[in-house]
């Protein structure tokens, strides 16, 4: 992944610094690909983007996916140029937490309903029944997913861990994620890439911020609580 077109650097999002570095040094995406860090650092926005590069649609779903709210992508995604490898699948999920509901509704008039389950239980059902047919054989493709564990419990964060590194048995599937959650960014063989005022650093699990915090956090929270107040 490369820049195709040419941009203005001080407007936004390209003068974000994980964006600019994108945008200059390009990315090779492995099998799966896992983006972590702050609000604001810049994940949803190169995820969205290259969900829309590669003929996703931006909201939520397929290639095929027709349906739209409010035009809220960033112009990124006509800055990128994706290169297939050779033979690789066209087919390929987004997954995106924040548009889930209107994805539901549109897939409910195409007759799939997920309305009737609660958020996380929608979502399980969802990224089985969009990753495998009606067999249960994988769908190989990209399947981008954009902060997935708003709609997930511990136990459902695992369950779609599980079906991820299940997925990436086919070597004919790519997995691009961004999440903040410790359990998400353990997908095995990932690799992780912190952003920040840095750019972009690949990083070991055990090193990453949010997982450092968070046990700092579950070994004494009363000690964080005390810097809340």
């Amino acid at each position: 992944m490369r820049a195709g077109a040419s941009i203005e650097p001080k407007l936004w999002p390209y003068k974000v610094p994980a964006v600019a570095a994108l945008l200059r040094d390009g990315l090779d995406l492995s099998q799966a690909t896992v983006l972590v860090g702050e609000n604001g650092s810049g994940k949803s926005t190169i995820i969205e983007a290259v969900a829309e590069a590669y003929g996703l649609n931006p909201e939520g779903g397929s290639t095929g996916a027709r349906f739209a709210t409010a035009h809220t992508e960033s112009p990124l995604s006509g800055a990128l140029q994706l290169v297939r490898g050779a033979g690789a699948s066209k087919g390929g999920y987004f997954f995106r937490a924040e548009t889930m509901h209107g994805l539901f509704t549109y897939l409910a008039s195409n007759g799939a309903s997920f309305h009737h389950l609660s958020h996380g239980e929608s979502f399980r059902a969802m990224l089985e029944d969009k990753t495998h047919d009606g067999r249960g054989r994988v769908r190989p493709g990209l399947y981008v997913l954009d902060e997935p564990e708003s709609a997930l419990s511990f136990t459902s964060s695992l369950h779609a861990l599980a079906v991820l590194t299940d997925l990436l048995a086919d070597p004919g599937v790519q997995v691009l994620m961004a999440t903040h959650s410790p359990v998400l960014s353990a997908l095995p063989g990932a690799r992780i890439l912190q952003l920040s005022s840095d750019g972009l650093d690949q990083r070991a699990w055990e090193d990453l911020d949010l997982v450092v915090n968070e046990r700092y956090f579950l070994a004494d929270p009363q000690r964080f609580l005390r810097h809340l107040s």
